[in-house]
């Protein structure tokens, strides 16, 4: 722990001592609409306690289990143990959603004293022995207990979470478990903070005096530098940052090369400078460990321990799938180069094309192939309109309406929140969304669950709070959020995982919402995102922002008409970053482990093109290092094999909302975890998924 942060600890203990003589909103019953986290009242004093006390009580709820003194049943021992946490789900719940939207020095020193807390707690209801022999009682008894399929479900996947993490080692190795996972959840912590503090620093603060070195550049990009400017106490001037709504139209527009390339560069080489922030150590310490985790189950490598979960079961099946997909599309790409070198020969002759002219020229391509500038469409992408009409696909869908509620308790003013409800009125759950940048937020956009479904005991359905998060354009003193085309499909994107917790109807909190293999969960939200772009869906929502016009056809032919445009760029550049996830996660070794190196032989290996920058770099791969996606980063390509076939059931039927196929979807989305993932997708679709939905939406074939 640094100096500071262990000030900063110390500061917080001592305010912890003095929030325990008083109320905290994290452990009284929330007096709020709804039942949602009094957000408004806490504070971080709050927080320790809170941790401690909710602890407390799980420990007792677990001994509890433990001490009962009769046989071991599904009732007493299962979902007993299902419904024990709540009150520090809720804590967790606040605690992270914030630390990673609104976070602080102050809650970063907090985090480091409560993530061994946590994980402390995990093992030590994992490696209970006694509790143990209770769950593999159930579990051996449960063909003769007479349980439905939901029941029998969480059974098994009790007995798997407690088998998968440890409960049958023995005991020295149980012990060394405890050190790897404490150990493990510091450094996720570490890495993560490293790779904010790094989008943050000073140094990569790029601050423009003359306006002729941004030639090119779009007018409501500028004018959103200024005010960066401005707030940095720089008026007069243009700042630009490795946030990607900062960089991103630098790189689309500018004609200045110099700054493309820097900006580039201070994005792809975060956590790699050998400084304070440096990520290669914490990442190289995480493999030793996550390979020690792994041969203590008996498995090779990080990669098939962690996939025998999944889907696809183990790396020979994710490779497999890889390859088929990445030599499509490396060639796409190939021939994308091509054309995008033909024009720099034109403006540059004699350079080779970089990196950071592929997005400038891609943009020039487009331009030049369908007539289509982003800027163009940006007007009608306003933020709130989009949102609008991703709320709309919900309603056609499924009958959803979607209730702005004032006066929420919330943990920052840009935040908004949505009573969701069906058609007959009925409470569905509670929707926040956070979408714009800020100091304390981790870059990306993500959804998370602050409040769980689950029925409990009594019958009574506990609705789940969700939220979406994003990073998205502020709006200026000219004009509100106005999102380009990924920031449409991102926030679709979201959506779906949004529905996928707020639709749950499952009677535990454990097999509740997305609480599923991590190569289905992504399923639900790409699904969304087909409907961002169809004609009939952008008629709803894609309003000029100044006119109230709608989206000429002609427009949207010329998106139509662009759809398949630069996907080679777009698979290969997210495929790399699949392929070099799986590549460490099959190491056997960390032993001299030298990280750079190790992402250069990867990317050689498979062939990268220079032109093209892996999607993630390892210093910055927050998927990989920070959220829980090791090994699993292909997911996302594994989903849109998925969702494209799924979308195509639609299609089918000549009608994007048809009735019957959208109630089998949403008996999908309903399920959660309680089924098979394979067995839910061939109960939706009748059949097996077709890569070749995918391979033609991309363009790859006819």
């Amino acid at each position: 722990m640094s100096n500071k942060s262990r000030t900063l600890l110390l500061g917080a203990i001592a305010m912890s001592l003095l929030a325990c003589q008083t109320s905290n909103p994290l452990l009284d019953q929330p007096k709020t609409p709804f039942g949602v986290p009094a957000f408004d009242q806490v504070k971080n004093e709050h927080y320790l306690p809170a941790f401690e006390e909710a602890i407390r009580q799980n420990k007792a709820e677990i001994e509890a289990i433990v001490n009962n003194d009769a046989e071991p049943t599904f009732e007493n021992t299962i979902v007993a143990l299902d419904r024990t946490g709540m009150l520090l789900d809720r804590v967790t719940g606040v605690f992270f959603n914030v630390l990673e939207a609104d976070g602080n020095d102050e809650m970063n020193a907090i985090a480091e004293q409560v993530s061994p807390m946590l994980s402390e707690l995990s093992d030590g209801i994992i490696l209970n022995d006694s509790l143990f022999r209770r769950v593999k009682f159930v579990y051996d008894q449960r063909e003769q207990l007479g349980l439905n399929a939901e029941q029998m479900r969480l059974v098994t996947e009790t007995y798997k979470r407690f088998a998968d993490n440890g409960a049958n080692l023995p005991e020295d190795k149980k012990e060394r478990l405890k050190e790897i996972n404490q150990e493990l959840s510091l450094l996720s912590l570490k890495f993560g903070n490293n790779v904010v503090a790094e989008i943050n620093s000073d140094a990569v603060k790029r601050f423009i005096t003359d306006e002729a070195q941004l030639a090119g550049l779009p007018e409501s990009a500028k004018a959103a530098a200024a005010e960066e400017a401005a707030a940095a106490g720089h008026p007069g001037e243009w700042l630009f940052t490795p946030k990607r709504t900062s960089f991103t139209p630098v790189l689309q527009y500018c004609e200045n090369r110099e700054l493309r390339k820097q900006l580039l560069m201070d994005y792809t080489t975060r956590g790699n400078h050998d400084n304070d922030n440096d990520n290669k150590a914490v990442i190289i310490r995480e493999m030793e460990l996550r390979i020690e985790k792994a041969k203590l189950f008996g498995y090779d490598n990080p990669a098939d321990y962690i996939l025998a979960d999944c889907m696809a079961k183990n790396h020979q099946t994710v490779d497999a799938f890889l390859a088929s997909v990445w030599a499509p599309s490396l060639e796409a790409a190939k021939r994308e180069a091509a054309a995008l070198q033909a024009l720099l020969d034109e403006d540059l002759p004699g350079e080779k094309l970089q990196p950071w002219d592929w997005w400038y020229y891609a943009e020039k391509l487009r331009k030049a192939k369908y007539a289509l500038d982003e800027e163009e469409l940006k007007p009608y992408f306003e933020l709130n309109n989009v949102r609008k009409g991703a709320f709309g696909v919900a309603t056609k869908l499924f009958g959803l309406q979607f209730e702005p509620l004032k006066d929420m308790p919330v943990y920052n003013k840009e935040v908004e929140v949505f009573k969701v409800t069906d058609a007959s009125g009925e409470l569905i759950g509670i929707l926040y969304t956070d979408y714009f940048p800020r100091a304390g937020k981790r870059p990306g956009a993500w959804m998370n669950n602050i409040m769980s479904q689950y029925i409990d005991a009594e019958g009574v359905d506990h609705r789940p709070v969700i939220i979406n998060v994003g990073n998205f354009n502020k709006p200026t003193a000219g004009n509100p959020s106005l999102l380009s085309m990924d920031d449409v499909e991102t926030l679709f994107h979201e959506f779906g995982h949004a529905l996928h917790g707020l639709l749950s109807k499952a009677h535990y909190k454990s097999l509740s919402g997305t609480n599923t293999p991590r190569d289905f969960v992504e399923l639900p939200s790409q699904f969304m995102e087909n409907y961002a772009y169809e004609p009939e869906v952008l008629k709803t929502y894609a309003f000029h922002y100044q006119t109230g016009e709608v989206i000429p056809d002609s427009l949207i032919a010329k998106i139509n008409a662009a759809g398949k445009f630069n996907q080679g760029f777009v698979q290969t550049e997210l495929l790399s970053a699949s392929i070099l996830d799986m590549d460490f996660h099959e190491l056997t070794s960390a032993e001299g482990l030298d990280v750079n190196a190790f992402e250069k032989a990867s990317l050689e290996k498979m062939g990268m093109i220079d032109e093209i920058i892996v999607r993630y770099r390892p210093t910055f791969y927050n998927h990989i290092f920070t959220t829980g996606y090791e090994a699993g980063y292909y997911s996302y390509t594994w989903a849109a094999v998925l969702d494209a076939d799924a979308f195509a059931a639609f299609k089918e039927t000549g009608n994007l909302f048809d009735e019957a196929t959208a109630a089998r979807w949403r008996h999908l989305l309903e399920q959660g975890g309680t089924r098979d993932a394979q067995e839910l997708y061939l109960e939706f679709r009748g059949k097996a998924a077709d890569p070749q939905h995918l391979l033609r939406r991309n363009g790859f074939i006819e």
